[in-house]
């Protein structure tokens, strides 16, 4: 696992150094482009030499893809994210956020679930309602990894960008719950009633809050504590972020929600006098480049995911029609959310929910969830769509994102 960790990190800063030198795209775009591109040549081994190419999975495989996001990496990315959004922006579009990141997705797993449950019907391979709904909810969270990485790059209104990136990092620990919650019926359906589901949902997405906060303000005691060492506070910070999610998992709270809530509350600390420049750049510095470094793996290794997925000639008929279903879902649930808490005085309402469809990104997290789906007829399928609607995502709207935005009229005045 470590020659595999490091051969990957080398290719990463190698990509990154072509990247920046000559292609000049964003970062994680033409990181994981250019990983899949490495792929091509790498499967074609398959036939030639099968040795070298079984060697070649072996070292993605090695880092296993699940693990490494969702109890690894996913803590700190979410925080050092969090980080740099302020509460003060956060709050003026709270009803929004709320709103995208509970209801919008709750719509959006419904609808794309029984729309693919039909559309794999007429194309001649159904698959059971239960695991349609279970897509639907690993694929409407938007990614805030995937999210936040492109707004750095796309010149979107203030108001705009907040409510893509705080929509992005709450509906994540959102859609981990009911991704959690349905995966309940695909064992013993009679063990898994809706009273026991609605608990669990509270359980993790309320605890998650709560815990969150608590841990913010531990930390940030903490860190307030050690004024004339950076280092330390740095230290301390770290360990609040794997620590606490560790936590998370034994107490049965949502993670994700957790590290969201503990970034905001530090976060906006530092904004306040009680710490000093020192401080301030020290922390803000630290996680700017964890969070660059984890990216550039992360995507790096979402193009080399490529070796390792199984597909029949008709999974690319169901990748398409899956493309187009979330699409239309995405869109119907911005439209609906919006058309239900109002556009609080946004003069151009259509653009922006055109916008909040094409800006709403996947990425890491659900290809994560649907490889931890278990062992069903028709799981390499799931996995083969998502991973098609992810790489749709982040390549095709994140390339286009920013010009669509100019053509809207929807970049700061």
């Amino acid at each position: 696992m470590f020659h595999s960790f490091t051969i990957i990190l080398s290719i990463s800063a190698l990509f990154s150094y072509v990247n920046h030198k000559w292609l000049r795209m964003p970062t994680t775009i033409g990181l994981m482009l250019m990983a899949m591109v490495l792929a091509v040549p790498m499967g074609l081994l398959e036939i030639y030499n099968p040795d070298v190419f079984h060697q070649a999975c072996q070292i993605v495989l090695e880092i296993n893809f699940k693990t490494f996001l969702l109890d690894v990496i996913l803590s700190t990315l979410l925080f050092a994210g969090a980080l740099h959004v302020k509460i003060r922006d956060l709050s003026r579009e709270r009803a929004s956020v709320l709103a995208f990141a509970t209801v919008g997705v709750l719509i959006s797993t419904v609808v794309t679930g029984f729309l693919l449950f039909y559309a794999f019907q007429f194309i001649g391979y159904p698959v059971q309602l239960v695991y349609c709904l279970l897509f639907g909810a690993l694929i409407s969270p938007t990614d805030p990894i995937a999210v936040l990485a492109i707004l750095k790059e796309a010149n979107v209104a203030k108001s705009l960008e907040t409510k893509i990136a705080g929509e992005s990092l709450f509906n994540d620990g959102v859609g981990v719950v009911v991704f959690v919650s349905i995966l309940g019926f695909t064992g013993d359906m009679e063990s898994a009633g809706v009273t026991e589901v609605l608990s669990l949902f509270a359980e993790e997405a309320l605890g998650g809050i709560a815990y969150g906060l608590a841990l913010g303000y531990l930390g940030y005691l903490l860190i307030r504590s050690i004024r004339d060492d950076p280092k330390i506070e740095v230290l301390l910070s770290l360990a609040i972020v794997l620590g606490g999610y560790a936590l998370a998992s034994l107490i049965h709270v949502s993670g994700p929600l957790a590290m969201v809530i503990t970034g905001l509350f530090i976060g906006n600390k530092l904004n306040t006098d009680i710490f000093d420049q020192a401080s301030k750049e020290h922390l803000r510095l630290f996680w700017e480049i964890l969070d660059e470094v984890l990216n550039a793996f992360l995507f790096v290794l979402i193009g080399l995911e490529i070796l390792t997925i199984s597909f029949e000639n008709y999974f690319f008929v169901a990748g398409v029609l899956t493309i187009v279903i979330t699409l239309f879902t995405r869109w119907l649930s911005v439209f609906s959310t919006y058309k239900l808490i109002g556009s609080g005085g946004d003069p151009h309402p259509t653009r922006t929910v055109l916008i909040l469809t094409w800006g709403g990104l996947r990425g890491a997290i659900s290809v994560a969830l649907a490889l931890s789906v278990p062992v069903f007829e028709h799981r390499e399928l799931l996995v083969f769509i998502t991973y098609g609607v992810v790489v749709f995502s982040i390549v095709v709207q994140g390339l286009s994102i920013k010009s669509l935005v100019q053509k809207l009229d929807l970049s700061p005045s």
